[in-house]
This record gives structure tokens, sequence and C-alpha cells, in this order.
């Protein structure tokens, strides 16, 4: 049977949204680990940021930062060389796919000077205020602030300034998506479906058959959901889903972590009960004849 693969969001589906708890996610996704599910984080979170969070949750496997700009995969992860598909390493194992923070800045400091949009984004800001604005401790916001292939812009916007914004942005080859909270700035080649194609490449190599299950819980996951063999979104925190449009999501009652933990709990019983797996895809093939 086909071995499962789990791409998830970070803020709002493995964390709380408020609290950036992993909490009650934690169990999980160790029992995941431990059955040999791969869980790849596919965040707008940067490096710094994820590294530690993999380490506490004892997560071994690649994991795709800033909305799809890169893929870091871990040392000795993979048993191929990388560069053998198309995907030359460049520093410790990232593959890089998007366009570098420096030449974003740049272009949105032209942004703000053309159409007066009054944009404020991480690297305008100090520790302590990206503390301030987000509710992180400051030193989760320093390790925010370390991007490498993207901004994050904090201040709101209003439907015809994003337009605006995203006319100036894709007239220089960038993209903003609206995650949970803030807007990210990042290549207009690069998303979250992107990079979760190109790592299920890497991890079918790696496993053979290989079934990708998508979580999320915002507009900014549908490029990873659609990416996927199974999308699935998490409820939010007002209690309903983020609008998914014509594709089929399966919606998890529990908001946040709560949700991922549904779903978590269902890959566990599926993966480790054959029997069930194939009666499931008996059941698929039925549907689909």
């Amino acid at each position: 049977m086909p071995h499962p693969v789990i791409f998830t969001d970070i803020d709002g589906t493995l964390l709380d949204l408020e609290t950036y708890s992993h909490a009650a996610s934690a169990d999980a996704a160790a029992r995941l680990v431990a059955a040999g599910v791969p869980v790849v984080l596919c965040s707008s979170k940067t490096r710094a940021e994820q590294e530690p969070l993999r380490a506490a949750l004892g997560i071994p496997d690649p994991f795709i930062v800033e909305n799809g700009s890169a893929i870091i995969a871990p040392p000795g992860y993979f048993e191929f060389d990388l560069d053998a598909v198309g995907c030359a390493p460049d520093r410790a194992g990232e593959l890089a796919l998007g366009v570098e923070a420096a030449v974003i800045r740049r272009a949105l400091v032209e942004i703000r000077r053309t159409t007066g949009l009054a944009l404020v984004g991480y690297a305008d800001l100090s520790d302590e205020e990206v503390a301030a604005v987000t509710g992180l401790a400051v030193t989760a916001a320093h390790l925010a602030r370390q991007r490498d292939y993207s901004e994050t812009i904090v201040s709101p916007l209003a439907p015809a300034e994003l337009a605006a914004l995203r006319a100036a942005l894709a007239a220089r080859g960038l993209a903003v998506a609206h995650g949970g909270r803030f807007y990210t700035v990042s290549g207009a080649a690069s998303d979250k479906g992107v990079a979760v194609r190109r790592c299920t490449q890497l991890l079918r190599r790696q496993l053979g058959e290989i079934f990708t299950i998508g979580v999320g819980d915002s507009a900014n996951d549908l490029p990873l959901l659609a990416a996927v063999d199974r999308p699935c979104l998490v409820r939010r925190p007002v209690g309903d889903w983020c609008d998914a449009g014509e594709l089929p999501v399966t919606r998890l009652s529990g908001v946040g972590p709560l949700g991922w933990c549904e779903l978590a709990e269902e890959v566990l019983a599926l993966h480790s009960r054959p029997d069930l797996r194939l009666q499931q895809e008996k059941e698929r093939a039925v549907v689909a004849w």
C-alpha cells in the first residue's frame, strides 16, 4: 500500500493560532514519527523558526520554508544525491526555489515610493516591535525576522490597497499571500504547491509509492492542498473553514491543532491496519468506477 506522507501548515494548524503552542499536537506528532509517517512542515515561517519546532516535536523529515521558497533536506535523509534530480543543494541541504529577501525588500521600497502604500514589514521593525504586533516572545520574533526568501507585511490592507500591491508585485515577478494574520511577499514562481510537488518527487524516489495528505487552515494553504492526494482543512477559531472554492477538501471538525490531531489519528489507524487501507482503496475504486 502507498506510504502516507503529511504536508502540514504550522500556525493555526499544527500550532494554536493565538498562543503558538504545540502542546495539543505534540503527542500525535510523536506517534506519527514513531510510526514512520513523514511529517513535512510547510509554512511561511523561516528556517530559523522551524528548526527548533522540529527539534521540540522530534520531527526528522524535510521541511518547506517561507511559503515554498526553499526545501530543507536534513543531512543524510535522502539516500541519493539531490543534484541527480535537478536539485543542486545550496547551503546545508537547502534547495532554493524562491527570490532572495534582499531583492524583495528593495522592490517593496520602490512600491512604497511609487504607490504611496503604507507597507510595514518585519525588516522595518525591531525584534521587540515584531513581538508586540504578533504576540511572539522577543526571542521568537528575532527568529521570525531572519528571512532569506520573503518579507512579512504586518500593516492592514484594504481590498483596493491589496489589489494595487498585487499588481505592483506582479510587475516585478513577485506575489503576496495572505496567511492567518499577515501578508507574505515572495517570488511569484514559488509557492507552497510548487515546493510540495518538488518535495513529493524526492520522497517518492526515497520511499516508493506514497499517498500525500495536506492540512492547512487559510487561503495561503490552498496551493499546498491542491498539490496533494487528500487535502484537509482544520476549523478556524471563529468556527468556520477557509473557503476552498472547488477544491474537494476534507473539513476536519476540530479547531486548529485539535483538527490536526483528528487527522493524525485517522492516518495512524489506517497506517497500522493494512486491511482497513485495502478496504478503503476498494471503496474508492468502486466510487471512481
